[in-house]
């Protein structure tokens, strides 16, 4: 049987008694964009990402992506898709060049090396691929029966199954995936501003959350990088799109990397403050926060909240008779800060004696 056509030989629409082969609705441009770099990118980024790199990887990675082994690199951490004009070509307004490597946990991404391979014969090796591409991902994905222990276990541990992980490392994993899901990577070649200009573009593409790890020398030390932006990642406020650096969020960062010890700190410092009813704990944690936030100036703080500093001079006190510490000793002050920062972060903060 022969398809029926109209007169002027197009074929009739979808449901219409006609049969549509073959026919795909071609992505808009941003997507196909997107797609092309995850596959292409993560492939040859996620086993650097993952610290599981070999010397040899290290080299044709850097040959097929055209980057020095050895720069002034940052890892950024994105928990919400990438905005396109991230995904520019060429240098950024300080210099700075950015390689994407697609979604954490998604085919081609920049933690599933597999998962590009997989795609690799449909996607990843079309006309504009390189012959240094090409070489460098079937390097990345560790193909042939003569792969290194080396890159066996690189591979192992971006595919989340490296048994040597520790607790911390796995924790701050899945936290950042149970906040913000699939995660966005990218590795830049840093400009003069350094982490600071990378986070400041991000924010003026409206990116975020994310973190931004601290430099690296090299190539090599990327794996190091990307855990130390996801765990800045970490350190951002639940349902915000700050983008933070890691240096400027450093005893946060202890803290999410020992889940079990903030949530104890927490119940220990805030216990009985977590027993008043929610509207009378957020004013005294609402006047805590103006306090630290002004330097300590009760006058200013009381400017900030719109009350009489007497007032935030008896929050202040209440405060420190529930906690049993004094906000005059250096020691205890740190305290209520820690558990503050555990209080900021936790979305469900526990109830007394939820530390155990």
């Amino acid at each position: 049987m022969h398809a029926h056509r109209h007169r002027d030989g197009r074929a009739p629409a979808a449901g219409a008694g006609g049969i549509l082969v073959g026919h795909q609705e071609r992505p808009d441009p941003g997507t196909e964009r997107r797609m092309r770099r995850g596959t292409r990118y993560g492939a040859l980024l996620g086993p650097l990402l993952a610290g599981g790199a070999t010397p040899d990887l290290v080299t044709r990675a850097a040959r097929a992506l055209g980057l020095p082994e050895r720069g002034r690199y940052a890892v950024v951490v994105l928990g919400t898709p990438v905005p396109d004009a991230a995904v520019a070509e060429g240098p950024d307004v300080d210099g700075a060049r950015w390689w994407w490597g697609g979604a954490e946990g998604s085919p081609g991404g920049a933690e599933s090396p597999d998962g590009a391979e997989g795609r690799g014969g449909a996607e990843g090796r079309g006309e504009s691929e390189s012959p240094g591409e090409a070489e460098g991902r079937g390097e990345a994905e560790g193909q042939g029966e003569s792969e290194s222990p080396g890159e066996a276990e690189g591979r192992g541990e971006a595919e989340g199954q490296g048994e040597s992980e520790s607790p911390g490392e796995a924790e701050g994993r899945g936290g950042a995936e149970g906040r913000g899901g699939a995660r966005e990577v990218a590795v830049v070649l840093l400009g003069p501003a350094g982490p600071a200009g990378a986070a400041a573009r991000l924010r003026e593409l409206g990116a975020g959350p994310g973190g931004v790890s601290p430099v690296v020398g090299s190539l090599a030390e990327l794996g190091a990088a990307r855990r130390l932006a996801g765990t800045a990642l970490l350190t951002c406020d639940p349902g915000s799109r700050e983008i933070v650096r890691l240096d400027e969020r450093l005893p946060a960062a202890l803290l999410v990397s020992r889940p079990e010890l903030s949530t104890r700190l927490l119940a220990e410092v805030f216990g009985p403050l977590l027993t008043l009813v929610p509207a009378e704990r957020s004013l005294l944690v609402e006047t805590l926060e103006a306090w630290l936030e002004c330097g300590g100036s009760v006058g200013r703080a009381a400017a900030r909240l719109g009350c009489h500093r007497n007032t935030v001079f008896n929050r202040l006190r209440r405060l420190e008779r529930l906690t049993a510490r004094s906000l005059s000793r250096p020691r205890e002050l740190v305290d209520l800060v820690l558990a503050l920062d555990v209080l900021r972060l936790s979305s469900a903060p526990p109830g007394p004696g939820g530390g155990g």
